[in-house]
């Protein structure tokens, strides 16, 4: 099988939304699209799943906020407990509101720093990796859409010049 793309680049954001709501009307598959700056609603126009990084985040925060908890309990009840301003060490539901800042920053603290390596790991964003971009252009004023090609060479091309696309170039992938 042939690893030939097409990438179609276009120099405007709303012509390539009407490119990328034809190509998929047109049951084409569109690898992936390059943008100098967020497109809103392209990820909807491709027909891209919801992120579920936010309930990466709720779970990062329970998780903050747990160990928040028992580290509060642990150092402040069991293992050290002191008497300040007169408040119990008995218990921890005793000393609870005193608390309550620290838990909702260990909660901000895990949500946080847990979500940007999450980030990095689904994005494999890797120390030292080289760039994924295929056209220096599209850092700076076009937008390019890379579409796999499945013997439909020639169709493909006359599809994408009659979308707006100022440059059609048939690639092959490594």
């Amino acid at each position: 099988m042939s690893n030939k793309v097409i990438y179609a680049i276009y120099n405007d954001d709303d012509i390539l939304m009407d490119a990328v709501k034809k190509t998929r009307a047109a049951h084409h598959h569109i690898e992936e699209v390059f943008t100098p700056f967020p497109v809103h609603g392209l990820d909807k126009a491709m027909g891209l799943a919801p992120t579920r990084l936010a309930i990466c985040a709720f779970i990062y925060g329970l998780l903050g906020l747990s160990f928040g908890t028992w580290m509060m309990n642990y150092i402040m009840i069991q293992d050290w407990p002191q008497d300040i301003g007169g408040k119990p060490s008995f218990s921890y539901i005793e000393n609870m509101p005193a608390f309550v800042p620290i838990m909702f920053e260990e909660t901000v603290f895990f949500a946080a720093h847990l979500m940007v390596i999450t980030f990095y790991m689904r994005s494999k964003l890797w120390p030292f990796k080289q760039a994924e971009n295929p056209d220096v252009r599209t850092t700076d004023n076009h937008f390019l859409m890379e579409v796999a090609i499945n013997d439909n060479e020639e169709e493909l091309v006359s599809f994408f010049k009659n979308t707006g696309a100022v440059e059609v170039k048939v690639i092959e992938k490594q």
